[in-house]
């Protein structure tokens, strides 16, 4: 994997700030930011953030963080991002007082998977999405094991950009340092 700049990326909608601090990026959120369409709540949010360069087919793409937040629905982690009706997210969301790891994918409504990890909290957690052409798997590690998250299918006919993203839908603001951001070659192999 080879790094990526974070000042490569373009942010989709910028934080309250983002301060690059020896080779880490601090990011503040505003509050009331999230991605989400439509299912169960109703609502319409694409004010997340998120910090994009391209992802084409072929490609994987990993982004580090310090899971050190807490607050209702506090996340960070990867997108994965066509437009506004078209995004798969991954990471580590707060969730009902636990860190829940997760993937909401959205093509005109939004899904959501959770499964808690109560032991990541205060570490550093990795979260990497691979492309194929009509495919995206997606697995977390806090250490050294990858876990399956989702495989999830992508839609070839559009373009994509993937990279960090943060939320705070509750919380005044949230801080996150995430710490690598690097892409490579797809996997080979899903298992």
């Amino acid at each position: 994997m080879k790094e990526i700049s974070w000042s490569q990326g373009v942010w989709l909608n910028p934080p309250v700030k983002a301060i690059q601090e020896s080779s880490h990026l601090k990011v503040t959120t505003v509050h009331e930011s999230d991605f989400w369409r439509n299912t169960s709540y109703g609502f319409v949010h694409d004010s997340g953030h998120a910090l994009l360069t391209d992802f084409p087919a072929g490609t994987s793409m990993e982004v580090s963080f310090i899971l050190d937040y807490s607050g209702q629905f506090d996340q960070a982690g990867i997108i994965v991002y066509s437009d506004s009706q078209h995004w798969i997210k991954a990471g580590v969301e707060s969730a009902d007082g636990l860190p829940q790891v997760g993937a909401v994918v959205t093509s005109i409504n939004s899904d959501w998977s959770l499964a808690p990890v109560e032991s990541w909290f205060g570490k550093e957690v990795t979260v990497r999405a691979s492309r194929t052409t009509d495919a995206l798997t997606i697995r977390a590690r806090c250490g050294e094991d990858d876990q399956l998250i989702r495989l999830a299918p992508i839609d070839a006919s559009l373009s994509w950009s993937a990279g960090p993203h943060c939320a705070s839908p509750i919380s005044t603001s949230l801080d996150i340092t995430f710490t690598h951001w690097t892409h490579g070659d797809a996997d080979l192999a899903l298992h």
